[in-house]
């Protein structure tokens, strides 16, 4: 387990057995779940931290009319939901959802402030954990204010432009993870990229999006 640990950002810079010597001082628990098991519900008390050990989840919420959207894919060894630990409303904003069997170490939230307390370097990388997800939540909601899917498709083209001045980007995900990542299915989600293909302002080669017209495509965003 402690192999797995020392992957955990929550234990940047700890070897083994610096984890081990932290986890033998404390009281902590294995949880295993099964696939599409709940392990977590939207609106229950965060009442520990889990990190995952085995396995795959995903968080997911359900809008209004019904329709179920997933928010992201979460792999070992990432924890679930750190920012939400602690604070007034300390609830999970998500449904969380075993992908596949799953293994993960649960600290109750007493404990967890005894860990961060024992030791400066995780009570750092904690910090620093729940700014980065703070400004991802960020990024998720601007992304989610997009109504049509060809908003959802540009803004997310230049999010991955961001980092790369050329006007030829690499899709890191397949077709079917975008469509759920948008909250749409994968015939729609390539209708539009054919019909921004058609429409010349972008050209399509499988997972190569070159940006043909990019002031259309901004135009898209609005």
């Amino acid at each position: 387990m402690n192999k797995i640990l020392v992957e955990c950002q929550l234990f940047n810079g700890l070897n083994p057995d610096e984890i081990n010597d932290l986890l033998s001082s404390i009281t902590y628990q294995t949880r295993k779940f099964t696939k599409d098991e709940l392990i977590a519900q939207a609106g229950s008390e965060a009442q520990g931290l889990y990190i995952l050990l085995r396995g795959s989840v995903r968080g997911e919420m359900v809008d209004f009319s019904g329709k179920v959207i997933k928010i992201e894919d979460i792999e070992v060894p990432r924890m679930l939901a750190p920012a939400f630990l602690f604070g007034k409303n300390n609830r999970y904003p998500v449904d969380i959802l075993a992908n596949n069997d799953a293994e993960l170490i649960f600290f109750h939230s007493s404990t967890f402030l005894r860990i961060l307390q024992l030791n400066q370097r995780v009570l750092m990388n904690y910090l620093n954990i729940i700014s980065d997800r703070a400004q991802f939540l960020s990024a998720k909601i601007k992304f989610l204010s997009f109504h049509s899917i060809k908003g959802k498709f540009a803004n997310y083209l230049f999010s991955l432009k961001r980092h790369n001045m050329e006007n030829d980007i690499l899709l890191p995900l397949s077709q079917l993870k975008l469509a759920d990542l948008f909250g749409v299915t994968r015939p729609a989600l390539g209708r539009i990229i054919r019909e921004l293909h058609n429409d010349k302002i972008i050209e399509a080669k499988g997972k190569k999006i070159v940006i043909l017209d990019k002031s259309r495509l901004i135009q898209l965003m609005k």
